[in-house]
């Protein structure tokens, strides 16, 4: 009996899970069918896959300068992944493995800031990017957002689980605190380090707010902006060339989703390389 209601409830789960993925792939397989499809079909609700997917993909690369906007969104993701998965890892060490005056405030307040949203802390971040006189340039879009909390706090779970006794061993063959960091906790973290990667690669991809706030220069522009003034430009009424680059800004972080997918998982469990 317990049996069978085991695989009853076991069958439900996997309905609901499998009802809720055809529901998130609706938007994306739309995306594509309209992307493949001519000016004439793509305005139309027809939902017909067309033959004209290689050439709105072109369209939308050279003529409206999406590539440039893609490699100007992957160097932004590469210097604030990073930067912040090092300084998240080198904070939680000094929380886990060093004693210091306010150690458990401090951390608290650190967590406090997962609380505060980067609406909420939009016109400082604007005013210290204007005092520090790095407006409109690639500097303003990486270094208010070097730090991390959620990086931090991941770091510092995994960094409580590993065994004591490995440091005490580093501590006796005379290592230095950055050689037992670099050569016995660092190899046992690569889970936590392409799990933060993970998320901040597709935080960052699809930020909007901010680089609309403090890059004017259209040149140095993100991708998710850039989809925005393609969708609003006037000339632009081709339903299939904007998909296309909708269609494009996905694949990226789908890409490295795909590539970290297992060590993604297994750093979410928090526990330790194996």
């Amino acid at each position: 009996m317990r049996t069978r209601v085991r695989r009853s409830t076991a069958v439900a789960v996997h309905v609901i899970l499998g009802c809720l993925v055809v529901v998130m792939c609706v938007p994306v397989v739309f995306a594509f069918l309209k992307a493949s499809q001519n000016l004439t079909v793509s305005n139309s609700p027809s939902l017909a896959p067309g033959g004209e997917l290689l050439d709105n993909v072109w369209t939308v690369l050279s003529k409206y300068n999406l590539a440039r906007l893609m490699l100007n969104t992957l160097v932004i993701v590469c210097c604030i992944t990073v930067g912040k998965t090092l300084l998240s890892l080198l904070a939680a060490a000094a929380f886990v493995y060093f004693d210091f005056p306010l150690r458990g405030p401090l951390f608290v307040l650190v967590l406090f800031t997962l609380m505060l949203p980067t609406e909420v802390l939009v016109i400082a971040l604007y005013d210290l990017v204007t005092d520090l006189g790095i407006y409109d340039t690639y500097a303003a879009l990486v270094i208010p957002f070097l730090a991390s909390a959620t990086g931090t706090l991941l770091f510092r779970q995994h960094f409580m689980k590993i065994p004591r006794e490995l440091l005490d061993s580093g501590k006796v063959d005379g290592a230095d605190p950055m050689r037992i960091l670099v050569s016995i906790v660092l190899p046992l973290t690569w889970n936590v380090i392409a799990a933060l990667a993970v998320i901040e690669f597709v935080y960052v991809w699809n930020a909007y707010l901010w680089p609309f706030l403090v890059i004017q220069e259209s040149e140095r522009q993100m991708v998710q902006v850039g989809l925005s003034f393609l969708i609003t430009q006037q000339e632009v009424s081709h339903v299939g060339v904007v998909m296309a680059g909708v269609a494009l800004s996905m694949l990226p972080p789908v890409i490295v989703f795909m590539i970290l997918q297992r060590r993604f998982l297994q750093g979410f469990a928090l526990g330790s390389d194996r």
